[in-house]
């Protein structure tokens, strides 16, 4: 038998769920259009929330503590290296003021000794860089003389050559009287010729002969102040000579008790260092400074003569302090020298630190960090960036 299901009771459910539809739908937005945070919700989906969820969880940020959060990632893009400070008795150091200098045994000058005019030598004029040789014929000096002088020295040529003459003409005469003549006076008359001609000779050759300028020791030509055919005035310098491999460093220090104290000393230049031996100190005060001399170890260092530069002595006496390389050290805004310390494994602080320069390429730290941190030596300058 067939049952008949009425229409009705279905007809009114269905209405009541269209109606709580409708009125939930009504409550969530109300009267406003959000046609646009539907598309930006669509747009942005759950991919792109993890995305930049994730990178702002990647990004080094400063905390506010003065801190910096750098994760691991980061570190090992910004190539962070540290190294775990000891503190330990380091050799105390200080710092000079110096100049490059010319070792005096294996360098010189060469001046003219008289007025004249420049000539070039056998092999033309000395330029800058050119190897030379000790003893070896640089240039000519041809020394220029008066009128009246020249006069003088033209007489006194005519004169020696009558004499000379004179002479010669009698030495040959009691020559053809051998046996007449006793020896003695043939012997004196070709003393006579003989002093005559070598009178001549030097007269002869201070009218016009030039005189040769030799290179006073072997090495490099460092200065040259001349051109060819310059007149120079008796004492100037024409050219310097330098050995390159043979430097010294004066330095300037302003306490006398230094000089007993010296264990070893280098001059810091871009990309090393230079080493350097103490050679001795003055006991006479220059610039109320007492002048020390040392001899630079490396042959053909990068510095020229006269260049000036700092040298960092290390002394007997010692201090505590964590040595640590020099790229580790910087400035804040403030001035002050500081350090980063990377305290846990993604945290870093900042340090106010004291630093003494213990060698051309290491700091002590006398103050700010303790045995066992890890001090960054290598990007420091890229954490201060972090904003």
């Amino acid at each position: 038998m067939q049952r008949n299901i009425p229409t009705k009771p279905l007809a009114a459910v269905a209405l009541a769920c269209v109606l709580v539809f409708t009125t939930a739908t009504t409550w969530a937005h109300g009267d406003e259009d959000h046609s646009q945070d539907k598309k930006l919700t669509v747009s942005a989906g759950p991919s792109a929330a993890v995305t930049g969820a994730v990178g702002a969880i990647a990004a080094a940020q400063r905390l506010p503590d003065g801190g910096l959060f750098v994760p691991k990632a980061v570190q090992r893009q910004l190539g962070i290296r540290t190294v775990q400070a000891e503190v330990k008795d380091l050799a105390a150091t200080t710092l000079l003021n110096g100049r490059v200098m010319a070792d005096p045994n294996a360098g010189g000058r060469v001046q003219a000794s008289q007025g004249g005019r420049i000539e070039a030598g056998p092999k033309g004029l000395p330029v800058l860089g050119q190897k030379v040789v000790k003893g070896q014929v640089l240039l000519w000096l041809r020394p220029s003389i008066g009128s009246v002088e020249r006069g003088n020295q033209r007489a006194a040529l005519a004169e020696i050559e009558s004499q000379l003459a004179i002479a010669t003409a009698k030495a040959a005469r009691y020559a053809q009287l051998d046996g007449v003549v006793p020896q003695k006076d043939i012997a004196t008359s070709r003393w006579e010729v003989d002093a005559l001609q070598k009178r001549r000779a030097a007269i002869a050759g201070s009218v016009g002969e030039a005189e040769a300028l030799l290179a006073p020791a072997s090495g490099v030509v460092s200065a040259v102040n001349l051109v060819n055919g310059q007149v120079v005035e008796a004492r100037e310098t024409l050219l310097e000579i330098v050995d390159p491999a043979r430097l010294t460093v004066e330095a300037l220090a302003y306490d006398p008790a230094l000089v007993n104290g010296i264990q070893s000393a280098s001059t810091p230049l871009s990309g090393g260092a230079l080493e350097l031996q103490f050679v001795g100190g003055g006991r006479q005060l220059r610039e109320q400074a007492l002048p020390l001399l040392f001899r630079v170890k490396s042959q053909n260092a990068p510095v020229a003569v006269g260049q000036p530069v700092k040298v960092i002595v290390k002394t007997s006496r010692t201090v505590p302090g964590a040595a640590v390389p020099q790229a580790s050290v910087a400035r804040n805004s403030a001035g002050d020298t500081v350090v980063w310390v990377h305290v846990g494994p993604e945290y870093f602080a900042q340090r106010r630190v004291s630093a003494q320069q213990l060698d051309a390429g290491a700091v002590a730290l006398t103050t700010g960090v303790v045995t066992g941190e890890r001090v960054v030596t290598e990007g420091a300058n890229l954490l201060a960036q972090v904003r």
